[in-house]
């Protein structure tokens, strides 16, 4: 069993491993990867590749093909949203973040079961990868942050082999806007979506959350997918698949 916590990428991501045996210097790559996604694709550092491309410094040609993936997925959930996903709004400077956190712990976590585990939960501030059972017949359980009260949880969700996402005003205030208007996202107070893979479930509800009431269907249409969805009126939306611990 192996457990490690560490502020990186300007929130606090957690390992808890389960399986036995020598996992020590993946965990480190782990940590070290996230080290170096945030130095090289966070918006807010001027010495990173996405901070120079952004100003002209870089040209297509020139960027890592992990920004190019990035950038990729980037402009298929801007397409898919219809706008309202979008990682660069007139008047701002280029800001993957919607999708690189996604990215970058299912890459994480990928690296972790190339190397033999199997058993795990890997957690970026809420948004999270599991994989196996922690117990025979028992599978993770995922608290699901209430919009509204800070140290409550409004759902407790059942995870095996999967990815949930969470996107919210209360971490940043309204920090989501919608890409169609600029201005910040209206009509959702949380939005959690359940996928196969966090690329899919953090940038689903990234966009679910920027479309405002009409992401609600937007996001249960999805393909294998689930959703728990808070309104503004405090109502709450959540599809029949969804995974609810008893």
């Amino acid at each position: 069993m192996t457990t490690r916590v560490e502020q990186v990428m300007g929130l606090p991501i957690s390992l808890d491993l389960r399986d036995e045996g020598d996992f020590a210097e993946v965990v480190d790559d782990v940590f070290a990867w996230f080290r170096d996604v945030d130095a090289r694709f966070s918006p807010f550092k001027e010495d990173s590749e996405v901070s120079r491309y952004d100003r002209g410094e870089l040209t297509a040609a020139e960027l890592s093909d992990d920004l190019l993936e990035v950038l990729e997925l980037c402009a298929y959930y801007e397409q898919l949203s219809g706008g309202a996903f979008r990682a660069r709004l007139p008047g701002r400077g280029l800001d993957p973040c919607a999708v690189v956190k996604g990215w970058a712990v299912q890459r994480a976590a990928d690296m972790l079961k190339a190397e033999g585990a199997a058993t795990f939960c890997l957690n970026a501030g809420g948004d999270v990868v599991t994989a196996g059972e922690p117990e025979p017949g028992r599978p993770w359980r995922v608290g699901v942050r209430h919009p509204e009260q800070p140290l409550a949880v409004c759902a407790v969700l059942e995870s095996r082999n999967g990815a949930i996402a969470t996107s919210a005003a209360y971490e940043r205030g309204s920090h989501i806007l919608d890409g169609r208007s600029g201005t910040p996202a209206t009509g959702l107070m949380s939005v959690t979506v359940v996928a196969g893979d966090l690329v899919t479930a953090d940038a689903l509800a990234t966009a679910a959350f920027a479309m405002g009431a009409e992401g609600i269907t937007w996001a249960a249409d999805r393909p294998d997918c689930e959703i728990l969805i808070v309104d503004d009126s405090r109502r709450v939306h959540r599809t029949a698949g969804l995974a609810l611990a008893s």
